[in-house]
Formats: structure tokens, C-alpha cells, sequence
């Protein structure tokens, strides 16, 4: 055989692998875990909403968390962390407009050094929502609108199966094409590197084999957190969301993530460069700023979704029936692993064979990533850059 048609076997061969072997990522079955009965006494729940400019999404996003239908008793903690968009004083109006829960809103002033604007937010808010005495807190980004049983079925899930921090990947907007292109691939990624059913296996005693959690939505009992000394522990993570669930985890905590089917974000990514620096300015952190982990993750990715498409175009030229059987083969495979993302976003199956190009683009995002870390930029978020940043420890 040709060299032509080894390289796409070798992609076929790892594209088995991930089909069979890599946790069935791939599954959208990982769904919050409904125990059959429900808590004699509620327990007291804090909810914590960091939040810098936020004005745009607040409107769609703060009245579905003071509307929730919860029994036991709960409010909201909204820590307006610098904004300069007037988002604290909207935060009121709009709970004097809608009631519901009881609303505070303060303010922390600057981080201090060494913290992030997020987790610097978080441990004013949760210092607070402590001194409350709740059970639970649920720590929601400011973008992320809840069903209005959203709580309450968080906090079944947790107490009828002893879970410390559930966490659900809340459904991403998919309206502009650009978001039909690459939000579903976002999260399909994201359960490669991070299979959910392997997370999960600590909720049934069992070992588990990978740890993360998806920052928009975590429901964390009160006791674990302080056990884990979070935030404090992780107040230079950019990637804060696997940091806080690999805290959790150290401190002996039991894990759940999966994917929501009644919390969405409401932040729009309409164009290109929005959805660009949403990937970039995380992604060389999660590859804990490490050049031969940047080499080998852009060789990987091009293995696995460039080499498939690449070869059965070249095997076809070439008259190299090996090399494009091979290759057609591997990009059908991994278009059929993307259908069950795609039919969670309610999106059409003709993007499916699409996804090698969605993958160049991930590609270069990563690149870019490092380009701007080396270039003193680091990771930025509304005004603040953090030149080299922490992404989530193992210590």
C-alpha cells in the first residue's frame, strides 16, 4: 500500500477507537438524573450570579432565575463586578418589575492580585450567600436563563443521589450560521476531551476516569465547597469550570455533568470573531501554555479531521482505492458521531460532513491562542487581560 493510503488508515483506526473507546462521547443521553422521590424538607439555596456588562442579556436571563419554583427556601446574589454598563442598577429594576425571589446586588470593587475577574466576583458572592446558611449554592453566569423548575430539579437530582456539584453544559444559541457551525461542534468537542459518562461513574461508586464541569450552571453544596477551599483554591484558573469540579473531586466530593435540556444561554456569538475569541482566549491555557502540547493537539486535530476528507480527495485523484475506501470511510464515521450533537441543537444532518472544516477552523483558534499568550495578551474578557494565567491544577 501506498504512504497515502497508511495515513488514512491510521486516521480510520484511531476514529474506531474514539467511537468505541473514548467513553461514547459522542452519546447526548447524559441527562440530569430525576431520583424518584423528592426531599422531605427542601434544602435553603444561595444563588450566585457573577456579572461584568451584562445589560444586553439580563433582561432574558435574571427574571427566569427570580421566577424559579422552588419550595424550600431561596434567593439570588447578583455581584456586579465592575460593570460600567449600568448592569447593577438594571439587576434592580428588574427585580422590582418581575418579584420573585428576593434580589441583592453588591459589588466587590477590583480583584486583588492573583485573582480572576470571575472567581474574585464568585468569592465575594459566595462569602455572602455563606453567612446565609444555605445547603446548596448554584452558581450561574449571568447569560444563562433557567425553566422554572430548573432549580428545583437540580436539587432532587443532588440530594437523591448524594451528588456535591452538578453541573449541566447549558444549551449554547444556535441562530446566525455561524453559530450553526460552530457552537454544536463546540460542546461535541468538549465531550471528547472531557466523555461525560466517564465523569459520571463517581455518582455510582465507581472510579471515575476524567473531571469537569461546565461553569454556566453548578449547583455545589456549601460544605463541600469549604472543604475544597474554593474559590480561594483556584483564583487564578481561567478555565475555572474543570478547576472548581477537580477541587470538588480532591476533597472527596462526587461529580455529575451532563447536558441541559432546561437552561440555555442567552449570549449571541452572530458573527465570526465573536465565536473566534470566545475559543481562543481559553484555549492555549487549557493546554497549560505548553508548545509540545500546542504541537501535538494541532497534529491530532489533523490527523483525525483533516487526513479522512484529505485522503479519499487525494486517493480519488491519485487512483489510490486504499487511501480514499480508507479515508471515506474515517470522514463517515465522524460525521455520524457529530448527528446526535446535531439533533440535540435541532440543527440539520447536511452539517454533519462539514465538521473537518469546523475542526480547521478550532485549529487555528488554538494557534491563535498561543500567538496572543506569547504576545503578553493572554486571556481577556471585557476588559481585563490576564498575560499568563493559570488554567485548572492538579495540585
Amino acid at each position: 500500500m501506498s504512504p497515502l493510503a497508511w495515513i488514512a488508515i491510521a486516521a480510520l483506526a484511531v476514529w474506531g477507537w474514539l467511537l468505541l473507546g473514548q467513553g461514547f462521547f459522542w452519546r447526548t443521553d447524559q441527562r440530569l438524573p430525576a431520583p424518584s422521590g423528592t426531599p422531605a424538607e427542601w434544602p435553603g439555596v444561595v444563588v450566585v450570579v457573577p456579572a461584568r456588562d451584562e445589560a444586553e442579556v439580563l433582561p432574558l436571563s435574571l427574571p427566569s432565575l427570580l421566577a424559579q419554583d422552588y419550595p424550600g427556601r431561596a434567593e439570588v446574589i447578583l455581584v456586579d463586578d465592575g460593570s460600567s454598563d449600568g448592569t447593577g442598577r438594571l439587576a434592580r429594576e428588574l427585580a422590582d418589575c418581575h418579584g420573585g425571589l428576593q434580589l441583592t446586588v453588591v459589588s466587590p470593587g477590583e480583584p486583588e492580585p492573583g485573582w480572576t475577574g470571575k472567581l474574585w466576583a464568585l468569592r465575594h458572592g459566595m462569602a455572602l450567600a455563606r453567612a446565609r446558611g444555605p445547603e446548596f449554592l448554584l452558581l450561574t453566569d449571568a447569560d444563562i436563563a433557567h425553566e422554572p423548575d430548573s432549580l428545583r430539579l437540580l436539587v432532587r437530582a443532588a440530594t437523591g443521589h448524594g451528588i456535591d456539584l452538578v453541573s449541566q453544559m447549558a444549551r449554547l444559541r444556535v441562530a446566525s450560521g455561524w453559530e450553526r457551525l460552530i457552537v454544536p461542534a463546540f460542546v461535541y468537542f468538549f465531550c471528547q476531551l472531557y466523555p461525560f459518562r466517564w465523569i459520571n461513574r463517581g455518582i455510582d461508586g465507581r472510579r471515575p476516569l476524567a473531571t469537569a464541569a461546565a461553569g454556566g450552571c453548578v449547583l455545589l453544596r456549601t460544605e463541600t465547597a469549604r472543604r475544597a477551599g474554593v474559590p480561594e483554591a483556584i483564583r487564578q484558573a481561567v478555565i475555572d469550570d474543570v478547576s472548581l469540579a477537580r477541587a470538588v473531586r480532591r476533597a472527596g466530593g462526587r461529580v455529575w455533568l451532563g447536558l441541559a435540556d432546561r437552561v440555555d444561554s442567552v449570549r449571541p456569538y452572530p458573527r465570526l470573531a465573536d465565536l473566534w475569541w470566545m475559543v481562543a482566549r481559553s484555549a492555549y491555557a487549557q493546554l497549560r501554555h505548553s508548545p509540545l502540547l500546542l504541537a501535538g493537539t494541532v497534529a491530532g486535530l489533523a490527523l483525525v479531521y483533516l487526513v479522512p476528507p484529505g485522503t479519499l480527495v487525494a486517493g480519488l485523484l491519485a487512483g489510490d482505492s486504499a487511501a480514499a475506501w480508507a479515508g471515506g470511510l474515517a470522514w463517515a464515521v465522524m460525521a455520524g458521531t457529530y448527528l446526535p450533537m446535531l439533533r440535540y441543537y435541532r440543527q440539520p444532518p447536511w452539517l454533519a460532513p462539514l465538521l473537518p472544516f469546523t475542526a480547521l477552523l478550532y485549529l487555528l483558534m488554538t494557534v491563535d491562542s498561543a500567538v496572543q499568550h506569547y504576545r503578553g495578551r493572554g486571556a481577556a474578557w471585557k476588559g481585563r487581560t490576564y498575560a499568563r494565567p493559570e488554567t485548572a491544577p492538579d495540585r
